[in-house]
Protein backbone atom coordinates (compact mmCIF):
# COMPACT_ATOMS: atom_id res chain seq x y z
CA UNK A 1 0.00 0.00 0.00
CA UNK A 2 1.33 3.19 -0.96
CA UNK A 3 1.19 5.99 1.73
CA UNK A 4 0.03 8.81 0.32
CA UNK A 5 -2.15 11.93 1.73
CA UNK A 6 -4.13 12.89 -0.98
CA UNK A 7 -4.69 12.26 -5.14
CA UNK A 8 -7.06 13.39 -7.56
CA UNK A 9 -7.05 12.60 -11.27
CA UNK A 10 -9.35 14.69 -13.73
CA UNK A 11 -11.54 11.45 -14.80
CA UNK A 12 -13.45 10.45 -17.80
CA UNK A 13 -15.25 7.19 -17.27
CA UNK A 14 -15.67 6.85 -21.25
CA UNK A 15 -12.01 6.90 -21.67
CA UNK A 16 -10.22 3.46 -21.47
CA UNK A 17 -6.73 4.90 -20.60
CA UNK A 18 -8.56 6.99 -17.83
CA UNK A 19 -10.12 3.63 -16.34
CA UNK A 20 -7.24 2.26 -16.50
CA UNK A 21 -4.97 4.65 -14.20
CA UNK A 22 -8.28 4.94 -12.11
CA UNK A 23 -7.98 1.00 -11.85
CA UNK A 24 -4.24 1.42 -10.61
CA UNK A 25 -4.64 4.23 -8.16
CA UNK A 26 -7.08 1.58 -6.37
CA UNK A 27 -4.81 -1.52 -6.76
CA UNK A 28 -2.18 0.57 -5.09
CA UNK A 29 -4.94 1.54 -2.06
CA UNK A 30 -5.24 5.02 -2.96
CA UNK A 31 -8.66 6.51 -3.52
CA UNK A 32 -8.59 9.24 -5.16
CA UNK A 33 -10.78 12.17 -5.62
CA UNK A 34 -12.16 11.70 -8.80
CA UNK A 35 -13.18 14.96 -10.88
CA UNK A 36 -15.31 14.16 -13.70
CA UNK A 37 -14.23 16.99 -15.37
CA UNK A 38 -16.43 17.31 -18.35
CA UNK A 39 -19.18 17.51 -15.57
CA UNK A 40 -17.03 20.08 -13.70
CA UNK A 41 -14.75 21.87 -15.71
CA UNK A 42 -11.55 23.33 -14.19
CA UNK A 43 -11.58 27.47 -14.33
CA UNK A 44 -8.88 28.73 -16.63
CA UNK A 45 -6.25 29.04 -13.59
CA UNK A 46 -7.15 25.84 -11.86
CA UNK A 47 -6.40 24.08 -15.84
CA UNK A 48 -2.99 26.59 -16.34
CA UNK A 49 -1.64 25.15 -13.22
CA UNK A 50 -2.61 21.33 -13.96
CA UNK A 51 -0.52 22.48 -17.37
CA UNK A 52 2.33 23.64 -15.87
CA UNK A 53 2.55 21.59 -13.07
CA UNK A 54 2.80 18.88 -15.35
CA UNK A 55 5.12 20.49 -17.48
CA UNK A 56 2.79 21.00 -20.77
CA UNK A 57 1.35 23.87 -22.70
CA UNK A 58 -1.93 23.64 -23.90
CA UNK A 59 -1.19 22.74 -27.80
CA UNK A 60 0.70 19.35 -25.98
CA UNK A 61 -2.31 18.37 -23.85
CA UNK A 62 -5.21 19.02 -26.39
CA UNK A 63 -7.69 16.13 -27.73
CA UNK A 64 -6.21 16.98 -31.52
CA UNK A 65 -8.85 13.74 -32.70
CA UNK A 66 -12.01 15.55 -31.29
CA UNK A 67 -14.16 16.86 -33.86
CA UNK A 68 -14.01 20.64 -31.65
CA UNK A 69 -10.37 20.86 -32.89
CA UNK A 70 -10.74 20.70 -36.50
CA UNK A 71 -14.37 23.21 -36.13
CA UNK A 72 -12.95 25.67 -33.93
CA UNK A 73 -9.59 25.56 -36.37
CA UNK A 74 -6.76 24.84 -33.35
CA UNK A 75 -3.82 23.74 -35.40
CA UNK A 76 -3.31 27.72 -36.37
CA UNK A 77 -4.52 28.72 -32.97
CA UNK A 78 -2.31 29.86 -29.95
CA UNK A 79 -1.35 28.91 -27.26
CA UNK A 80 -4.02 31.28 -25.27
CA UNK A 81 -6.65 30.32 -27.72
CA UNK A 82 -6.20 26.78 -27.34
CA UNK A 83 -6.34 27.23 -23.50
CA UNK A 84 -9.20 29.17 -24.19
CA UNK A 85 -11.54 26.42 -26.02
CA UNK A 86 -10.31 23.74 -23.70
CA UNK A 87 -12.26 25.95 -20.83
CA UNK A 88 -15.20 26.51 -23.00
CA UNK A 89 -14.84 22.77 -24.45
CA UNK A 90 -13.12 20.56 -21.94
CA UNK A 91 -13.80 17.35 -24.19
CA UNK A 92 -10.62 19.02 -25.59
CA UNK A 93 -8.76 18.23 -22.83
CA UNK A 94 -6.68 15.12 -22.66
CA UNK A 95 -7.06 13.05 -19.80
CA UNK A 96 -6.19 11.97 -17.57
CA UNK A 97 -4.21 14.25 -15.28
CA UNK A 98 -3.55 13.12 -11.79
CA UNK A 99 -2.28 14.90 -9.11
CA UNK A 100 -0.53 13.98 -6.05
CA UNK A 101 1.74 14.97 -3.12
CA UNK A 102 4.74 13.98 -5.63
CA UNK A 103 3.26 16.48 -8.33
CA UNK A 104 1.19 16.40 -11.40
CA UNK A 105 1.53 13.87 -14.02
CA UNK A 106 -0.53 13.60 -17.64
CA UNK A 107 -1.39 9.68 -17.06
CA UNK A 108 -0.85 9.14 -21.20
CA UNK A 109 -0.09 6.72 -21.51
CA UNK A 110 -1.14 5.00 -18.30
CA UNK A 111 1.91 3.70 -16.58
CA UNK A 112 3.07 7.48 -16.97
CA UNK A 113 0.97 7.41 -13.47
CA UNK A 114 3.88 5.26 -11.74
CA UNK A 115 6.07 8.20 -11.08
CA UNK A 116 3.37 9.85 -8.77
CA UNK A 117 3.11 6.55 -6.63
Amino acid sequence: MTNMSSATIFHNNRCNTSRTVLALLRERGIEPTVVMYLDNPPTRAELEKLLSDAGLTPSSAVRKRETEYKELELADASESEILDAMIEHPILIERPFVVTDKGTVLARPADKVEALL
